[in-house]
């Protein structure tokens, strides 16, 4: 009986939360309906005329979709190389540094645009990058011609993997410095009595120790290939990149509330939510054949 009445009070604590659950994402699901349906407003979802598979068939045959595809896997997969690859980089050169209020103060400060919003952040990177803005003043003291980076083909989507890099870099470097600190110090003094330099032990032992932890993020975010970052693309973009930088989550908004599209709109986002599922549950499935990570 004491077993239960503790159980009871669990459940009790989280219904609050499963409120919140059952009514902004089960019960929006009846909005899938939208997707086979010539879908009109006034009419309501039971009401609208029912088309079936034909918004599924008019998203393959628009010119766009091909692009927009284009755009979210080669932005998607970048960020996800370089937030592998510069946390990993930081979290070593943190790890070497033995002074410990400047390693603290360096956490600090690079951990802290993680919390900001992209809202914030876009607003300010618009107006660091724009053609009177400090980056261009900077190139014209160079002697350079400036260059309107959100307004660029061939310059936007370097800056939104740049962008995303520097604002989440900080978060990954945390994870990877835990990882680090589980690793035995014997290792070292072994290998220092070795004769190894610090960079061989760094090659030798720290990579080694943080292998799996790299192996589980770097699985885990093959999850996320189709999620190229909407707050931060919509915060920055406009008509004159939509050729390079327009991503599923974009087009998905333009189309379904701009456009009032909004059957075709639920189709593209419901094939980018099934594809996504299927990548999330074969992420996680590697996950626990590689590094032995299991959720349930």
């Amino acid at each position: 009986m004491k077993k239960a009445r503790t159980s009871l009070a669990y459940h009790i604590m989280m219904l609050p939360s499963m409120i919140l659950l059952l009514i902004f994402s089960i019960l929006p699901l009846s909005g899938i309906l939208i997707a086979f349906e010539k879908y009109i407003p006034a009419k309501g979802i039971f009401r609208s005329k029912w088309v079936g598979l034909a918004n599924f068939e008019y998203m393959f045959q628009i010119p766009d979709s091909a692009q927009v595809l284009t755009n979210t896997l080669i932005i998607a997969i970048s960020k996800i190389i370089m937030n592998l690859i510069v946390p990993i980089l930081v979290a070593l050169m943190l790890n070497e540094i033995r002074t410990r209020w400047f390693k603290r103060t360096v956490q600090t400060v690079v951990y802290l645009p993680h919390f900001m919003s992209w809202v914030i952040l876009g607003g300010i990177l618009s107006n660091v990058l724009s053609l009177d803005g400090i980056v261009n003043q900077f190139i014209q003291l160079l002697g350079m011609e400036p260059v309107i980076f959100l307004a660029n083909n061939k310059t936007f989507r370097a800056v939104m993997i740049i962008t995303d890099v520097w604002k989440e870099f900080g978060f990954g470097s945390v994870v990877y410095l835990a990882a680090i600190t589980g690793i035995n110090a014997n290792l070292y003094e072994a290998a220092a009595i070795d004769g190894a330099s610090r960079l061989q032990r760094v090659w030798h032992v720290t990579l080694p120790g943080i292998t799996p932890t790299i192996v589980l993020m770097a699985t885990l975010s093959l999850g996320n290939v189709l999620n190229a970052g909407f707050e931060q693309i919509f915060t920055m973009y406009n008509p004159m990149v939509y050729s390079t930088g327009d991503i599923i989550d974009t087009y998905v908004h333009r189309t379904g509330l701009v456009n009032a599209q909004y059957g075709l709109a639920t189709a593209v986002g419901l094939l980018k939510s099934l594809v996504s599922m299927i990548l999330i549950a074969g992420s996680y499935k590697l996950a626990e054949v590689t590094v032995d990570y299991r959720i349930f």
